[in-house]
């Protein structure tokens, strides 16, 4: 049987594959490209690394079967990608919020 991709460069035949599924795989490869809170205020408008975090994350909801919410993670990586969508600013560092009473 051949392999799915014979000329990918990023398939080692020669190199043993871990026994993970397909989900497993899916969810450390979203875990690995998942902004750490430590770095969410330097890379949270980093297009390019929110594309791939939302299509690591579509890939897991896809193989979860919920297609639903893998084309949302899908819509929002085009997003990035294409300019239509922005970062909201971070709620401890946007405007001031009011005092309890206050209008």
């Amino acid at each position: 049987m051949a392999t799915p991709f014979p000329s990918s460069p990023w398939v080692q035949a020669d190199q043993p594959q871990p026994q993970l599924s397909d989900l497993e795989l899916a969810q450390a490869l979203a875990s690995r490209l998942a902004i750490k809170s430590e770095q969410w205020h330097q890379l949270n408008r980093n297009r390019r690394l929110r594309a791939q975090e939302q299509l690591a994350a579509a890939l897991v909801f896809l193989l979860k079967d919920q297609p639903e919410e893998a084309l949302l993670r899908v819509e929002q990586a085009a997003g990035w990608l294409n300019r239509t969508l922005t970062a909201p600013p971070c709620p401890s560092h946007g405007h001031p919020q009011a005092s309890p009473g206050e209008p």
